[in-house]
């Protein structure tokens, strides 16, 4: 019997609005009351969606989070000391130090009962095909002082079996540490996933499409990946010049060793999918272009200018996963250059795209972006997390462009962000998503992302003051007015 066809899975039940904003830019930063407190107030407004970037440990406190060390595994950053101190394991006066998460697992060792213990054995068996390599990596990562580890000692670097035996004796204080926070991750987020989707709001995750060359993932399997038996990359993924940079941007990361995954049928695709099911309603794939054809850039080059496109095997792999991921929910962010193959792709396997406002206003009337030519089966954003804020963008847009997007929005009395977030909650798409910088109506000093740059990226807070007492009725009106 043939697989049903994710087109036959229907992407969302009806229409919808959504958040854009990613746990670290809540007030607390973590997984604590204010997530809590942030489905509310989606709630209270009438949205039914909280999109977030990645969700992975990050190289650093600020670091991007689409280069994380495990495509599995959880940022502990997130983790919430206020619910540790609940849970009786962490004591208050150490829940704000550095040592938190150390103190957190004395105390679980100590004052866990019978089902917890049993519940972490559960995790550690279910979980164990990527917590243990994962585990393994970070403690000798730590011991390594941070360093990449192609630049690791060679028995180490190159998985040497006696190596890594004496390793797992060594270091076996830091790998159960891993593993603990590994569980108390899954825990809290699971908890918060359970509180949002009782609200009635689904969790929309983000899956990048490259891994990180400093990643468990890349150490542990590469022979999934076009490296050499040492490690070292043999090619670099990025994208060529575009409307965001004009001489490409390149992300350093390595490219898939496609024959072994084509041999194996997507074996550790599959897994990576099956993980985001446990954690997300929905996924967005980033730079699904990728997985039709990806900009191969030498090793060594210092731009992503000369690069050249190869051939992916995106439709097999799509193929598989629809016969193991049965209720897996995709949206495929199809921006930059995108040709008519990258669209087949996308419609054949029924997973809807993106369109943007900020993308609308040039390129005369038949511009893919102006809510006019939307599609029911997309998601539409006034901008992502790699724009400017709709006001920070506007405010730089010359008088002529404009005028051209008010007379396009009719004239509205409204100040900008609102005239584009209404124009997003009107549009024919299923699902609409408004970064919450632009449901507070902030200017470009609050951008989350500036692609292209290393500097001063991922930091974004809000505060609860901030919103006051009008955005949520104001934002519930116009989703009732649109039937969203």
């Amino acid at each position: 019997m043939n697989a049903p066809s994710l087109s036959t899975v229907a992407f969302l039940d009806r229409r919808r609005a959504g958040m854009l904003l990613h746990p670290t830019s809540l007030p607390a930063g973590d997984l604590g009351a204010d997530a809590y407190r942030f489905v509310d107030f989606l709630v209270a407004s009438g949205f039914s969606v909280w999109q977030f970037l990645p969700i992975g440990p990050t190289h650093g406190e600020f670091g991007s989070t689409y280069q994380c060390l495990s495509v599995h595994a959880g940022n502990p950053q997130l983790i919430s000391s206020q619910w540790l101190v609940e849970d009786g394991w962490l004591g208050a006066e150490a829940a704000a130090g550095v040592q938190r998460l150390q103190h957190a697992h004395d105390g679980f060792t100590r004052a866990a009962s019978q089902q917890e213990r049993a519940q972490y054995a559960e995790f550690r068996r279910v979980h164990a095909p990527w917590l243990e390599d994962y585990a393994l990596y970070q403690a000798l990562r730590g011991e390594q002082k941070l360093q990449h580890w192609v630049d690791w000692p060679a028995p180490l670097r190159d998985r040497d079996a006696g190596a890594l035996h004496a390793a797992r004796t060594r270091l076996v204080a830091a790998i159960e540490q891993v593993r603990f926070e590994q569980f108390v991750f899954f825990r809290q987020w699971q908890r918060l996933k359970d509180y949002a989707n009782r609200k009635g709001v689904l969790l929309f995750g983000d899956l990048p499409i490259f891994v990180a060359h400093d990643s468990a993932d890349v150490w542990a399997q590469r022979e999934q990946f076009a490296v050499n038996a040492h490690g070292q990359l043999q090619s670099l993924a990025g994208v060529p010049p575009d409307y965001f940079s004009n001489t490409g941007q390149l992300w350093g990361n390595p490219h898939y060793h496609w024959p072994r995954h084509l041999a194996e049928n997507f074996r550790w695709w599959n897994q990576r999918f099956h993980s985001q099911i446990e954690l997300m309603d929905l996924v967005r794939i980033d730079h699904f272009r990728g997985f039709e054809a990806y900009w191969e850039i030498p090793a060594g080059a210092s731009t992503a200018i000369d690069g050249r496109w190869v051939s992916a095997p995106g439709d097999v792999l799509f193929s598989s996963v629809r016969a193991h991921c049965q209720q897996l929910r995709i949206v495929a962010e199809d921006l930059g250059v995108i040709t008519p193959e990258v669209t087949a792709l996308r419609r054949k396997h029924g997973f809807p795209g993106m369109k943007i406002l900020q993308f609308a206003f040039e390129g005369g009337a038949r511009n893919p972006y102006l809510p006019h030519c939307h599609e029911v089966d997309s998601v539409v954003y006034t901008g992502t997390h790699d724009n400017d804020t709709t006001l920070g963008w506007f405010n730089a847009l010359p008088d002529e462009l404009k005028a051209r997007v008010y007379q396009y929005l009719g004239t509205p009395h409204e100040a900008m962000p609102w005239p584009l977030i209404r124009a997003a909650l009107a549009s024919v798409s299923q699902l609409a998503v408004i970064p919450m910088q632009d449901a507070l109506a902030l200017d470009g000093a609050h951008r989350m992302n500036t692609p292209g740059t290393v500097e001063g990226n991922w930091r974004w807070r809000f505060s609860w003051e901030q919103i006051g007492t009008q955005v949520a009725e104001r934002l519930r009106n116009m989703v009732e007015m649109y039937a969203r």
